[in-house]
């Protein structure tokens, strides 16, 4: 083994002669019980011919199935643990049936992390959060669901809009006179000041301290470069009706709306169940944010050089990620291809990726030396946990998404247990860390 660099490795290997021609012995003499050769019966057909005829095809054979059982022969005596591996393809190896072969596999290798302090007697020291819920939040909350259950009535005649009123409009646009198409609303019920354009008009200003039953015009110029030809250079003047004016009533805050808020018997029980689901959220972001912490302090306190092939994967990966939610947000179906990028395009995205990509790459890492060191595994049931809480995250059937990572195969139910075990290392340390004062 050659070291080629902090976390890169050149590993000759070198498969003796004897072996060589044993597995040349076996693959002409399986290659002659399958091929007929004319003049001989099945299996008699001599050595020579068979060499003659298939000497390139069974020289292929015999370096696919030594290369690989050869190089986890020298993974295990070497005791190193490849993160990508490079193995010259079939038509640059050259191999001969009566001597020894040899090649070189050039692998990339997690790197030795000498772990810092992360527990007990001295462990990680967080910042306290001493954010606590409210009785001004929980107010909020309960306004947040008058809100929700508000109810629209009519204005008393000859009372003047005003923001946060509702009208019920009906609009139309007219050209030199005579009705536009396409330029139509009836019915339509318009909040005052949600600044909401109607057919492209902003209505808010001219609907405020307006009354039921008034009727208004607003001319609409329009440039000349306009794409609709009909209306480019000239102005349309759009009629508004306001058909009726509505005021947004919210309930009382008492014993009979938390009633109608779900199976509470009172206003204070309602209370009680918002401060529990506020408090349960809190402690989760409270969490997270010490997690956060750990994480950032962890990459801090840790240096060591990063094999390029797992930075330039999750590089890969996030870019397709972004791809997909591009492709997500403008409603394209088609699969996402990176090649139909142009090349300074997908390079930026790259250059973006990497900085991001090396965190997770280098985290990533680091908890994995923490899984090991204090013998953490992932079990079945944690990854039928895990497949649930998801599951329910993307509201879809726990079945349909076990199908799903099946249909991924080995690297997508492993890249599954990297997660969870990350998870389950990044929990050690939070549970053994310390929160000052």
């Amino acid at each position: 083994m050659t070291e080629l660099g902090p976390v890169k490795r050149a590993i000759r290997i070198e498969v003796p002669e004897e072996e060589v021609k044993e597995r040349f012995r076996r693959a002409y003499a399986e290659l002659n019980r399958q091929v007929q050769v004319p003049g001989f019966r099945p299996g008699k057909a001599p050595v020579s011919l068979l060499e003659r005829r298939y000497a390139k095809t069974v020289e292929e054979d015999v370096i696919r199935t030594l290369v690989p059982e050869y190089y986890d022969r020298a993974v295990r005596q070497t005791g190193i643990h490849p993160v990508v591996v490079e193995i010259p393809p079939i038509d640059r190896v050259k191999i001969k049936k009566d001597a020894s072969f040899a090649f070189t596999a050039t692998v990339e290798i997690r790197p030795k992390i000498e772990l810092r302090d992360y527990r007990p007697p001295n462990p990680i020291s967080l910042k306290p959060d001493k954010r606590t819920v409210t009785d001004e939040q929980i107010a909020k909350a309960l306004e947040v669901l008058r809100e929700q259950q508000a109810q629209l009535q009519p204005a008393p005649p000859g009372v003047s809009l005003k923001e946060g009123d509702f009208a019920v409009v009906d609009i139309e646009g007219f050209l030199d006179q005579q009705p536009l198409d396409g330029t139509k609303k009836q019915g339509h019920l318009h909040r005052i000041g949600s600044k909401i354009p109607v057919l492209g008009l902003e209505i808010d200003q001219h609907l405020n301290g307006q009354v039921e039953g008034a009727h208004i015009e607003i001319p609409q110029s329009y440039p000349a470069t306009h794409p609709d030809q009909r209306v480019a250079g000239k102005t349309v003047a759009f009629r508004i009706t306001i058909v009726s004016a509505k005021h947004k009533t919210l309930p009382t805050l008492d014993d009979e709306f938390a009633k109608d808020c779900g199976p509470y018997n009172s206003l204070d029980e309602l209370k009680d169940k918002l401060r529990d689901q506020m408090e349960k959220a809190l402690k989760r972001d409270i969490e997270d944010g010490y997690k956060e912490q750990i994480m950032k302090r962890l990459l801090d306190t840790h240096h060591f050089d990063l094999p390029q092939a797992l930075v330039d994967r999750e590089v890969t990966a996030i870019v397709r990620s972004q791809l997909h939610a591009r492709h997500q947000k403008r409603g394209i179906t088609d699969e996402l291809d990176e090649q139909a990028l142009r090349p300074e395009e997908l390079k930026k995205l790259q250059e973006e990726a990497l900085p991001e990509a090396t965190r997770r790459v280098k985290l990533g890492l680091i908890l994995d030396a923490v899984a090991e060191k204090e013998g953490l595994t992932v079990e079945e049931a944690d990854l039928q946990a895990e497949i649930a809480r998801m599951a329910a995250e993307l509201k879809i059937d726990t079945l349909e998404l076990q199908r799903i990572i099946q249909a991924g195969g080995n690297d997508s139910r492993d890249e599954l247990r990297s997660r969870i075990l990350a998870d389950k290392a990044l929990d050690f340390v939070y549970r053994h860390a310390v929160i000052q004062g």
